[in-house]
């Protein structure tokens, strides 16, 4: 530096100076730098500085006034998710129930495929596929329709004898309930009689008109049933095919998903049903037996009936066997009807513990509370028909559920 220059008084501004004291530009500089470092958690301008959770940043959890936890954003969140999936699931059952005869239909369809389908297959070996399902139709149509009409003429041929057994079955009755402890009232029974009597003499046109519309839901029935036995042909003929179409009219992703929940979902139902007719045919042939050889009149026909009304678990064979009690009460006194009661204990123990244990856990494994409260369920929902669609129902969704989730876990 020149001696001239040295000797030059600096004229810049105080701020401007580099060999002054620290300039004003380099401390407000400085403090901005503090204030972003501060402000921004982890940013460049905080050196590496680590703040107090709770306090600046945008990724710490907001415990402001606004602020919503997390257990409560996750439960909303399946909150809403579960009011879509339910309201979805309610408006299949108004339209299933608004055409539910459709859906008996079809159901009942689905059951005779399941029963039919074996026969069709066996002689199929040996004659045209059409051929095969119209012998397998035609002949379990023609054994159903012979073995209702042979328990028809049992009951008109023992009717007579069966009113006079009633009759002398009332009058013993009524003297067993006079004696101690029961004490009843000579002639409450007779009295009772003639207040039935007097009952249907004086509503005899209210009668008349229930007894048509009963006619008339006889031949809604039966239209249900012709109705199902039409898509039980076709659906022996080409099931195969038709499933193989509705999966191809589904989007590429879930063909396959479906293919593997309907082979699952047909396994199962036709598991059950294979297994429900093989229990409900042994209670029949056990209390047809039993029956029989107590000496109580209709015995067929009560068997048939426990036949069907095995269709509903839990509650099917109590109800069936109550009706025997009744009938072996009014012909055979109160020691048969004690022993038709220890038959009720007898067949529900072998039923609960043996017959369904052994028949039905190769099909479906549902504990018997699921079965409960499916039955209980599906009554509530719709009533008869509820009771028996529940259980292969939930058998259904149970084992399609265990498939996708084994093919998800294998894949």
């Amino acid at each position: 530096m020149s001696r001239r220059s040295a000797a030059r008084p600096d004229r810049r501004p105080e701020g401007l100076r580099g060999d002054g004291p620290r300039s004003s530009i380099r401390v407000a500089a400085r403090r901005s730098r503090t204030r972003y470092g501060a402000g921004c958690r982890g940013g460049a301008g905080a050196r590496g500085r680590r703040q107090p959770p709770g306090q600046g940043g945008g990724t710490g959890t907001d415990t402001g006034p606004g602020a919503v936890s997390p257990l409560l954003g996750t439960a909303a969140a399946y909150a809403w998710r579960l009011l879509v999936v339910g309201a979805a699931v309610y408006t299949v059952f108004v339209v299933v129930g608004r055409f539910h005869e459709v859906a008996v239909a079809v159901f009942l369809g689905l059951v005779g495929a399941a029963l039919l389908r074996p026969a069709a297959d066996l002689l199929d070996r040996w004659m045209p596929r059409p051929l095969a399902v119209a012998c397998a139709v035609i002949g379990s149509t023609v054994l159903l329709l012979g073995v209702l009409a042979g328990i028809g003429e049992t009951v008109a041929m023992q009717w007579q004898s069966l009113v006079g057994e009633f009759r002398v079955g009332l009058g013993r009755l009524q003297t067993w309930l006079d004696r101690a402890p029961f004490g009843l009232a000579p002639g409450a029974l007779s009295d009772l009689r003639e207040r039935i009597g007097e009952y249907l003499s004086s509503h005899r046109t209210s009668l008349l008109s229930t007894a048509l519309d009963s006619a008339g839901r006889l031949a809604h029935a039966l239209t249900i049933g012709v109705l199902g036995l039409f898509c039980a042909v076709f659906f022996i003929a080409s099931g195969e095919r038709q499933w193989d179409w509705l999966c191809g009219q589904l989007p590429p992703g879930g063909r396959d998903r479906a293919q593997v929940a309907g082979r699952a979902a047909w396994r199962a139902f036709t598991g059950y049903t294979h297994g429900i007719v093989l229990v409900a045919a042994t209670n029949a042939v056990l209390v047809g037996i039993a029956l029989y050889a107590l000496g109580v009149p209709l015995a067929v026909p009560l068997a048939l009936l426990e036949f069907f009304l095995a269709f509903i678990p839990l509650i099917g064979s109590p109800i069936a066997l109550a009706v025997a009690v009744i009938v072996a009460l009014a012909a055979k006194g109160p020691l048969i009807a004690a022993l038709v009661v220890a038959l009720i204990v007898l067949i529900g123990q072998l039923e609960g513990h043996v017959l369904h244990p052994m028949v039905m856990s190769w099909a479906v494994r549902l504990h018997p509370l699921v079965v409960a409260l499916s039955v209980a369920a599906g009554t509530i929902a719709a009533g008869l028909v509820g009771a028996v669609v529940a259980v292969p129902l939930v058998s259904v969704l149970w084992a399609v559920r265990l498939a996708l989730r084994d093919r998800a876990g294998g894949g």
